[in-house]
């Protein structure tokens, strides 16, 4: 398989921007290529078409697929595993989402309540420290029951809501409230 220019371009953009989001180079590039194939590829025709080792394909499909972004699929004759993406963006970006929540953000709020519990015990942190630790538990516990929210929302309703932005303002009280 050959990709053209402009499908290299976006491969290699899509690792870079991996590298910027936390995730591995390797395994963006093959997210990316997985996502702009129109058939399933065998782990051999990634490793032809980006010249990346075999092991190191094979441990990005394994983690392209512990993010639920890529599945297994067989085609009749062959008994190779075939790899493919999602193809819905809208799709793809609430399985990050929700992955990243359940890998990054659950963890914290855990520790983050914990330290809540702890530090109303804790005779050598001051209040103010305290406060801040609350203050950013508070910010968490809204995001994470703001996803809840709108996880469950048809892409059509999200689509509408984004390309809504700043206008929604309108429609709340003028004045600088703190939240």
């Amino acid at each position: 398989m050959s990709l053209s220019p402009t499908a290299q371009k976006f491969v290699l953009h899509w690792g870079e921007m991996g590298t910027r989001w936390g995730v591995n180079r390797t395994v963006a590039q093959i997210h990316a290529l997985l996502y702009l194939s129109e058939r399933p590829l065998t782990a051999e025709d990634i490793v032809e078409t980006l010249g990346v080792a075999r092991s190191n394909v094979s441990n990005s499909l394994k983690e392209l697929q512990s993010w639920k972004l890529v599945r297994v699929s067989h085609v009749l004759g062959d008994r190779r595993d075939h790899f493919q993406a999602l193809q819905d963006v809208w799709e793809i970006f609430r399985v990050i989402l929700e992955e990243r929540k359940r890998r990054e953000i659950d963890p914290t709020l855990t520790v983050l309540r914990e330290c809540a519990i702890e530090g109303e015990d804790d005779k050598e942190l001051d209040a103010a420290t305290l406060a801040r630790m609350q203050t950013v538990l508070e910010f968490l516990e809204m995001l994470s029951a703001s996803f809840q929210d709108f996880q469950h929302l048809p892409p059509q309703t999200l689509q509408r809501m984004l390309r809504m932005g700043g206008q929604v303002a309108r429609f709340l009280p003028a004045g600088k409230e703190k939240p």
